[in-house]
Order: C-alpha cells, then structure tokens, then sequence
C-alpha cells in the first residue's frame, strides 16, 4: 500500500495541487484583479513583501539558525512559491481587505511562474553542498499545467456555476485536503517522514521566518500609512504559503523511490507540510487582534 504512494507521489501532488486551484478559481472573479488599481501602494508593499522579502527571510533564517541542508532547503521552497487560497479566507475573519488580499494572491500565483523557478535557482544550491540540478523548464510547465490552467478553469467554473460557486470550492478544497492526509499517511507509512529529524532549532527557526515577515510586512504597511484593513490583509499574504505548490516541487525535485532512503528529501516535504500548519497559528493572534479592533 506505501509503496504505491511512493510509486505515485507525483500524481498525487498534482492531483492535491489541480483540486486546490479549482478551489480557489472557483472563488475568484475577472472583476477581482480590477481592484488592483484601487489600492496601489498597498499592492505593490504586498507583492514585495510576497516575492522579494519572503526568500531573504528564508535565506537569512536558515543562516542564522545553521539549519541543516534538507531543513534549509525546504524553508526556501516554501518561501518561493506563492500564497494561497487560505490567505483569502484568513483575511475575511481578520476583516481586512479581501479583495487587495485577493488581488495579491491571484497576481503573486501568476507570477510565480517567473518568480518560483527564480527563487529556487539562486538560493536552493546555497543549502546543501553540491549543485542541486535545478529543472527550470519543467517547473515552469508545471506552473502552468498544474497551477495557472485549472486556476483560470476555476474562474470559468465560478462564473458558469454562481448558484453553487462556494459549494463547488468547498468540495475542490476539501478534495485537496483529503490528498494532503493521504500524502502524510503514505509517506508516514513508508517510513519516510520522521519528526525526531527536527530539533528544538529547526522548530523555532520556522516560527521566526513566518513571524518575521508578519512582523516586517505589517510594519511597512504602516509606516507606509495605509489602513489597518490593508495592513493586516499584507500581513496574512507574505506569511501565509501555497502549500499544495511546494509538494508538488518537492515531488518533482526530490521524487519517492521505493527502498531508497532519502533524508534530504524527506526533511523538505516535511517542513513543507510542518509550515503549512505553522503558519496559520502564527497568523491567528493578528486575526483576532484586528477583528477585536475593527468591532469596537
């Protein structure tokens, strides 16, 4: 039975990954990246925050903690790929601003097809000794194939399905979670996934990178002078990671051998899977602080 999963990771990755797009197309509109153009300097804030500030972090963090190359390695795929559905749904609880939180969500995953092949390239190979032989072209096709397309789909679903849009991204989401824990069991199962590989360090250092950009990003946001609604919803965006992104690269940059150990690739699909839960706790004293503010 593990075996099969390790046989099929990459299907499942990608299967995880078309469910959660789907999902989250489903709860977009075209008129959503108009709103764009109604916040700019926060846009902007955010995309840098998203895009530039995340990999330093990640970068300075794995220094600063000496974390081993694997653990290393998965911080920085985390901190390459995009934000995710979940950001959207953290902000409308924080009551932030969900369609600037929206408009970077959606913008930051187009552009990561440029943007997480790049990140990957430069700072990947700086964790481990060795060149890490870097699949530019794939990961791209990958973006696209896996990502962008059923992301658009989704969209088109949406308009085609108003009636039932949240019932339809609830079953997409909900289907991709479902993935995720069959992942986990899988790899679990195959003895794969080993938590004694983590000390107290590597723990922490996840932490202090996800609540390091919560930190940089919202303070920005306000020296910037925008409104809390803007501050917070940046906040959640550069904190918060595209999960089901980073297992498929994992998947595809450090593909399950049955009979093969490998450390390396088990410490990255780890901290993957460890940050995506991280990150929402690290997330929730901001969400309810704004949401305690906002209903005063």
């Amino acid at each position: 039975m593990f075996e099969f999963y390790l046989l099929n990771e990459y299907y499942f990755a990608s299967a995880q990954l078309i469910l959660a797009m789907l999902g989250m197309g489903a709860t977009l509109r075209f008129t959503d990246f108009v709103e764009v153009l109604k916040f700019p300097k926060g846009f902007i804030l955010g995309l840098v925050c998203v895009l530039l500030l995340s990999p330093l972090v990640a970068l300075a963090v794995s220094r600063l903690f000496s974390l081993e190359p694997g653990i290393a390695t998965g911080l920085i795929l985390v901190a390459a790929v995009p934000g995710g559905t979940m950001s959207n749904i953290l902000t409308y609880f924080a009551r932030g601003n969900v369609p600037l939180s929206i408009s970077l969500t959606g913008t930051a995953t187009v552009g990561c097809l440029v943007s997480t092949p790049l990140v990957l390239r430069l700072f990947a190979p700086l964790q481990q000794e060795g060149a890490l032989a870097m699949p530019v072209a794939r990961i791209s096709l990958e973006i696209v194939f896996f990502l962008l397309i059923p992301l658009f789909a989704g969209m088109v679903a949406g308009t085609r399905l108003e009636g039932v849009r949240q019932k339809f991204a609830q079953l997409c989401i909900r289907a991709s979670l479902a993935v995720i824990v069959m992942m986990i069991v899988g790899s679990a199962g195959a003895g794969r996934v080993d938590a004694g590989a983590y000390g107290p360090m590597a723990i922490l250092a996840l932490f202090a990178y996800g609540f390091s950009l919560l930190v940089i990003s919202s303070g920005a946001a306000r020296v910037l002078g925008l409104a809390s609604p803007d501050t917070v919803a940046i906040g959640i965006e550069a904190a918060y990671r595209n999960i089901s992104l980073a297992l498929l690269v994992k998947a595809s940059l450090f593909p399950a051998i049955p009979g093969v150990p490998d450390p390396f690739a088990d410490q990255v699909f780890f901290v993957a899977l460890l940050y995506g839960g991280f990150a929402i706790i690290i997330v929730l004293p901001a969400l309810f602080l704004h949401r305690r503010m906002t209903s005063d």
